[in-house]
């Protein structure tokens, strides 16, 4: 059968990325306590297009997929991505693999156990070299600091999100990057919580008041002072309860 991918294209115009989107597939992740975690991504996988080409194989994005099953992993990243230009014959390749990562937490005074759910990234490219990002959303609380400057009788607080991504030298556990994350926030969020642990999820973030400014910049502290970090672009945003709007702050930093 004819292959019209193959065809000569004369428009001279390179394409930067041409693949597939949004493939749900099933992954393994290593998990710090449970040593693997089983869950569903979705996968998004490219390659570049020399202008000469009329088309890429998209099938063949999906035999790489099959052919590693469920061993997709942080570890072996770059053998997917390797894999994907040289069955493609393309110069650059990149994927995405979006997914849920469950976590069991423990009420800070209850101890009642609850999985909380945060959304990761791992993102990567190779083409001259290889790059490597992992991304973690993670939910937070703050108290607001002007609030409780200028109330009598308490503080608005609201929920947020940061959004962390990292570049690394070695290995890096998502759970590390979770705990960096909520430990620089007002308080965490739980998913279960009796009337006690209320009592002082509340209490802790009356007392510990953050901004946005606040979070990103104690974030990118610690970040700076991590030897295996080699890039990290960190954003806050808060779900305002009393604005029609949401605050949000971004820091960025290459370290070498």
């Amino acid at each position: 059968m004819e292959d019209i991918q193959n065809h000569k294209d004369n428009r001279n115009i390179d394409i930067d990325q041409v693949g597939v989107k949004g493939i749900r597939y099933p992954i393994t992740v290593r998990d710090r306590d449970l040593g693997e975690q089983q869950t569903v991504a979705k996968i998004n996988m490219y390659v570049n297009l020399p202008r000469y080409y009329k088309g890429t194989h998209m099938s063949r994005f999906v035999e790489v997929l099959n052919e590693h099953s469920r061993r997709i992993s942080l570890q072996n990243f770059s053998e997917i991505l390797e894999e994907v230009k040289n069955r493609l014959n393309a110069e650059s390749a990149h994927m995405e693999i979006t997914f849920p990562y469950f976590i069991k937490k423990v009420a800070p005074v209850s101890g009642a156990e609850g999985l909380m759910e945060y959304q990761c990234t791992f993102k990567g490219s190779l083409n001259h070299g290889k790059d490597l990002v992992v991304i973690i959303r993670v939910p937070i609380s703050t108290l607001c600091p002007c609030s409780k400057e200028i109330s009598e009788y308490g503080a608005h607080n609201q929920r947020g999100e940061v959004r962390l991504q990292v570049r690394f030298n070695k290995f890096v556990w998502i759970e590390d990057l979770i705990k960096l994350v909520e430990n620089s926030a007002s308080t965490d969020v739980f998913s279960v919580l009796k009337r006690e642990d209320e009592k002082f999820v509340t209490e802790k973030a009356y007392e510990n008041p953050k901004f946005v400014e606040d979070i990103v910049r104690d974030i990118a502290l610690k970040l700076n002072n991590d030897e295996n970090i080699t890039w990290f672009a960190v954003e806050s945003e808060n779900f305002e309860s009393i604005h029609n709007h949401s605050a949000y702050a971004y820091v960025e930093k290459h370290k070498e």
